[in-house]
């Protein structure tokens, strides 16, 4: 047997390849990453453990260049280095903000200092570190109508409420960046543009670390929370790692303690929270594959679909949950239906001489085989609904993937979403089956 050829090859082979998988493509070599170092170093930050790279799945991050122990600091970055609204006030911009009334919120102050910096181009100091900001962002915010369109109905709401957001928050923003017409030759309309605007916004809402500054009488009542952390905003989000990310007061750096190890040539994630992907896609633009806090969730209108429109409780059912708080937050998960939904479910699924029940059924108490087996019933209903509703999306970003060829980005992103609810809601059905069956 030629060499390689055998079971040991095989599996040599095997684990070469899952290795290769995780493998970046090393990007230190770039032009904007050269800068970005230089940048870094003048302000007294080097880092020896990672470096730029490209990855199948999640595209650039940070690969380990060595062995990383757990308990070790993969970053440590000067508080020089971090964009806050101290170095908005130490500006140019200072001035202008400390004079206006009603004070200008501190997320205000960082957009327009991220506007200002990055029209100043060349002569900005912050270029290097501006030059690697994406250019385009995905929240749903940035996404077109008819993508958005796509979306599991309680996420288009929420986009629906974060576009508005955004909206007035350019509108109110209006008068204090006219005030600063005198530092600039062009109109600051045109540099102020709402696409600028949200492109900062996007910019903050995505990538800032929390980091709590000194209320300054300057910003308005508004929590001054964020801060940009140059390279360390590089990190990628995974589901699957610990970290301790807190500015350390001692050596006045931001730091990242990583809780497990890493082998190198591997990629280096940090873990922005036990985010569902709805949420991932709303605040970060993203869906993070096999995440193990994806669900499906049900509004109210179809949590109610399928029940009697003849029970004369119905109002008062839903009113009784809606004081106990368990009208939101009903979901499918990997798992199957939550506990909250099925409590719900049952508490709406009441036979009328069983109504005064009602309290026990939110302590998780069990009424009668009956209503047990009649809430599942209904929960196989909802489920199938969902898994209708969301083949048909499925189908229509197929088609669209293959007419709007301009909209492919945004389109797969939707079916990145869409596809891990669909499995979750395989999963869910399977589960309900074997409920339904055991009371056969």
């Amino acid at each position: 047997m030629k060499k390689g050829r055998g079971r040991t090859g095989r599996i040599r082979r095997r684990k070469l390849f899952r290795s290769s998988e995780s493998r970046g493509v090393n990007e230190s070599y770039k032009r904007e990453f050269i800068e970005l170092k230089k940048w870094l170093k003048d302000r007294n930050f080097e880092n020896a453990n990672l470096i730029p790279a490209s990855f199948p799945g999640t595209g650039r991050g940070l690969m380990s260049k060595t062995f990383l122990r757990e308990g070790q600091v993969i970053i440590s970055l000067p508080e020089s280095c971090l964009l806050t609204t101290d170095t908005v006030i130490r500006s140019y911009l200072g001035a202008y903000i400390a004079k206006w009334q009603p004070p200008p919120s501190p997320l205000l102050a960082l957009c327009t200092f991220l506007v200002a910096e990055k029209h100043a181009g060349a002569c900005s100091p912050w270029k290097p570190y501006l030059e690697i900001l994406p250019k385009a962002y995905t929240c749903p915010v940035c996404l077109e109508p008819e993508v958005v369109n796509l979306l599991p109905k309680p996420l288009k709401a929420k986009a629906g409420e974060q576009r508005t957001r955004v909206r007035e928050f350019f509108t109110s923003s209006r008068d204090f960046l006219s005030s600063l017409q005198p530092l600039f030759s062009e109109a600051v309309e045109s540099i102020f543009s709402y696409s600028a605007l949200l492109w900062a916004w996007c910019t903050v809402n995505t990538r800032a670390v929390y980091l709590k500054l000194g209320g300054r009488r300057c910003f308005s009542a508004e929590p001054d929370t964020c801060a940009l952390a140059p390279y360390l905003d590089l990190l990628n989000h995974s589901p699957h790692v610990q970290v301790k990310a807190a500015f350390n007061e001692e050596t006045r750096c931001y730091e990242i303690r990583t809780a497990s190890g890493c082998r190198p040539h591997e990629e280096v994630f940090i873990c922005y929270g036990p985010h569902d992907s709805q949420r991932l896609l709303l605040e970060y633009g993203f869906v993070s594959t096999h995440n193990p806090h994806a669900c499906v969730y049900v509004p109210e209108d179809i949590l109610v679909k399928y029940l009697p429109s003849t029970d004369k409780q119905m109002n008062k059912k839903i009113s009784i949950l809606k004081e106990h708080d368990f009208i939101e937050n009903l979901t499918f998960g990997w798992d199957g239906p939550s506990w909250r939904l099925l409590t719900a479910l049952k508490l709406l699924c009441l036979e009328a001489e069983e109504f005064t029940c009602w309290k026990k059924v939110l302590l998780g108490e069990v009424i009668s085989d009956t209503n047990e087996k009649t809430s599942v019933d209904v929960a196989q209903n909802i489920c199938h609904y969902f898994i209708e509703e969301t083949n048909a999306a499925l189908q229509e970003v197929s088609h669209m993937k293959g007419e709007e060829v301009a909209l492919v980005n945004q389109l797969t992103l939707v079916e990145a979403l869409r596809t891990e609810e669909l499995k979750i809601l395989q999963a869910s059905a399977e589960l309900l089956n074997s409920l339904q069956a055991a009371f056969t």
